[in-house]
C-alpha cells in the first residue's frame, strides 16, 4: 500500500469516524492509539478491506506518511496533547505538520504553536464540531495556527467538511495560532445558549402551560420549519417525542443535572478577561451549575416558598409569545459572541472573517441553522458592523419579537419560572440600547470610597476628576482609570 496523506492519533469515536470520513473522500489514512488493542480491532473491522494503515508505534505511523508529514490528534485536551507533541517531535523533519483536532483551551494552542514553530515545524489547531455523526459524514471545522500550514492541510479538511447548499465548504483558515480554537470555544460558548434558551422555552410549556411531551413535540416541529430551523430545535423535536419502553416519554425520566466539558465556562472567563458583556452565555454556565445542585434544591423546595403557576388565558398565543422570546434572544446570544470574537480579535492580532465563521457555523456542527445565512448576510453588507442588534435585519426581527419577549418574561417572573437567558438577554438589549446608565453614581461611589476619580459630561473625554466627598479625603487621587 503507497503511504498515507495524513496520520492519526486516538481512535475513539470522534477520532475513528474522521478517519472513515478521510477514507471515503479518497485520502490514505495512518492511524496509531496507545492502547494498540485499538488499532487491531479497527483495521480489522470497520477499516477492514479500506485505504487505512494500522500502525503500533509513533516511529512506525510517521514512517508511513507522505511529506510534509501531517500527524492529527484526537486525544483528551490537556497534558495528553503535550506528552504527543514530546513523542512525535523527534521523528519528524522541517515543515512537517502536527495538527490538534480537540477541543483544547485556546491559549495552551498559542502556546504550542510558538513551540513547534521553534523547532522548525508548523501546528495547526482546529475546532471540529458535529459530534460524532459529523466526523462521520461532514463536521464544522475551525482550523488556525501556522498559516503555511494551510495549503497542506485544506485539501483534507475541506474534503470532509460539511457543504452548504451551494457547496461551500464548512472550513476555511480562521487565523495565526490559537484563533482557530478560540472560535470553536465561542462556538460552543453559543451552543450553551442556544440550549438553556430551548430548555427555559420547554420549561414554561411543561410547568405554566401544562403541556406533555407530546404536544411539545408538535410545537417544536412546527417551529423547525421556520425562523427557527435548527438542529438543536430538530433534535429537542426528537427527544420530546422518544418513548421508554413503557410507552411515557423518556425525557420525563432523565434526571434533572446537566454536565458540561468547560468550553462554556472558558468562553464566560474569555469575556471578563476581555471585558465584553456575554451575559448570556454566562447564566446558561450558571444554570448548568445550579441544575448540579439536585439535592440542595429538592431540600429548598420544602423550605422556600414563591408562588404556584397558574395560567389563565390564550394557550396558542402564549406559545407563540415563547418562539419571539426565543429568536429574539436568540439574536442577542450571537450578538454577544460576535462582540467577543471582535475584542479577541483586536488582543490577538487575528485578522478574523467574521462572515465566513456564520458560513462554517453554516452546516455540520450543532449551533447549525438557518438563521446562520442571514449573520453571513449581515458582515457582507457591512463587515465592520459592531454589534448585530445594529443589522437592519435583526434590529426588525427583535422589534417586532420584543412585546412578546417582554410578556414571557413578565409572566415567567410573576408565577415563579426561572428563565434567566431570556431575561439576561432581554436586561443586555435593554442597557445597550439606553443612551445613559446609572454608572455615573457607581463612578461616585468608586470614587468617594477608593479616590478612583471620573469623567464628567461636561469635560471633554480623557479629562479625570476627583471630588473630596467627605472633606477629610484630600486631593490624592488613584493613578489609573480604566473603563
Amino acid at each position: 500500500m503507497s503511504k498515507a496523506d495524513i496520520g492519526l492519533i486516538g481512535l475513539a469515536v470522534m477520532g475513528e469516524n474522521l478517519v472513515m470520513n478521510m477514507e471515503s473522500k479518497g485520502f490514505t489514512v495512518a492511524v496509531f492509539n496507545r492502547s494498540t488493542e485499538k488499532v487491531t480491532n479497527f483495521v480489522e473491522g470497520r477499516a477492514k478491506g479500506k485505504n487505512i494503515i494500522g500502525t503500533y508505534s509513533i516511529k512506525e505511523l510517521v514512517e508511513n506518511l507522505k511529506t510534509p508529514r501531517k500527524v492529527m490528534l484526537m486525544v483528551k485536551a490537556g497534558k495528553p496533547v503535550d506528552d504527543f507533541i514530546e513523542m512525535i517531535i523527534p521523528h519528524l523533519e522541517k515543515g512537517d505538520i502536527i495538527i490538534d483536532g480537540g477541543n483544547s483551551h485556546f491559549p495552551d494552542t498559542i502556546r504550542r504553536t510558538k513551540y513547534v514553530e521553534s523547532k522548525g515545524l508548523l501546528y495547526v489547531g482546529t475546532g471540529v464540531s458535529g459530534g460524532e455523526e459529523g466526523a462521520l459524514k461532514g463536521p464544522s471545522m475551525m482550523p488556525g495556527g501556522s498559516n503555511e500550514a494551510w495549503q497542506h492541510v485544506k485539501p483534507i479538511f475541506q474534503s470532509i467538511s460539511a457543504k452548504v447548499e451551494d457547496g461551500s465548504p464548512c472550513c476555511d483558515w480562521v487565523g495565526s495560532d490559537g484563533a482557530g480554537h478560540f472560535v470553536k470555544m465561542v462556538h460552543n460558548g453559543i451552543e450553551y445558549g442556544d440550549m438553556q434558551l430551548i430548555c427555559e422555552a420547554y420549561h414554561l410549556m411543561k410547568d405554566y402551560l401544562g403541556m406533555t411531551a407530546q404536544e411539545m413535540h408538535e410545537v417544536f416541529k412546527e417551529w423547525n420549519e421556520g425562523d427557527l430551523d435548527s438542529y438543536l430545535i430538530e433534535i429537542t423535536r426528537d427527544i420530546l417525542a422518544y418513548k421508554d419502553t413503557d410507552g411515557e416519554p423518556i425525557v420525563d425520566k432523565i434526571l434533572d443535572t446537566a454536565g458540561q466539558k468547560g468550553t462554556g465556562k472558558w468562553t464566560a472567563i474569555s469575556s471578563l478577561d476581555e471585558g465584553i458583556p456575554l451575559t448570556l452565555i454566562g447564566e446558561a454556565v450558571f444554570s448548568r451549575c445550579l441544575s448540579a445542585l439536585k439535592e440542595e434544591r429538592v431540600a429548598a423546595s420544602k423550605i422556600l416558598t414563591g408562588p404556584k403557576p397558574e395560567f389563565n388565558g390564550d394557550k396558542k398565543a402564549f406559545i407563540d409569545a415563547i418562539k419571539d422570546a426565543l429568536y429574539a434572544s436568540k439574536i442577542v446570544s450571537y450578538a454577544q459572541g460576535y462582540t467577543l470574537l471582535q475584542a479577541a480579535a483586536q488582543t490577538y492580532n487575528w485578522d478574523l472573517k467574521y462572515g465566513e465563521i456564520a458560513l462554517m457555523w453554516r452546516g455540520g456542527c450543532i449551533i447549525r441553522s438557518i438563521f446562520l445565512g442571514k449573520i453571513k448576510e449581515a458582515f457582507d453588507k457591512n463587515p465592520k458592523l459592531t454589534n448585530l442588534l445594529l443589522d437592519p435585519f435583526f434590529k426588525d426581527k427583535v422589534e417586532k419579537a420584543q412585546a412578546n419577549w417582554r410578556k414571557v418574561v413578565s409572566e415567567a417572573v410573576l408565577n415563579g419560572i426561572p428563565v434567566p437567558a431570556f431575561a439576561s438577554a432581554l436586561n443586555y438589549y435593554d442597557g445597550y440600547r439606553c443612551e445613559r446608565l446609572p454608572a455615573n453614581l457607581l463612578q461616585a461611589q468608586r470614587d468617594y470610597f477608593g479616590a478612583h476619580t471620573y469623567e464628567r459630561l461636561d469635560k471633554p473625554r480623557g479629562e479625570y476628576f476627583h471630588t473630596n466627598w467627605t472633606g477629610e479625603g484630600g486631593s490624592t487621587s488613584a493613578s489609573t482609570y480604566t473603563v
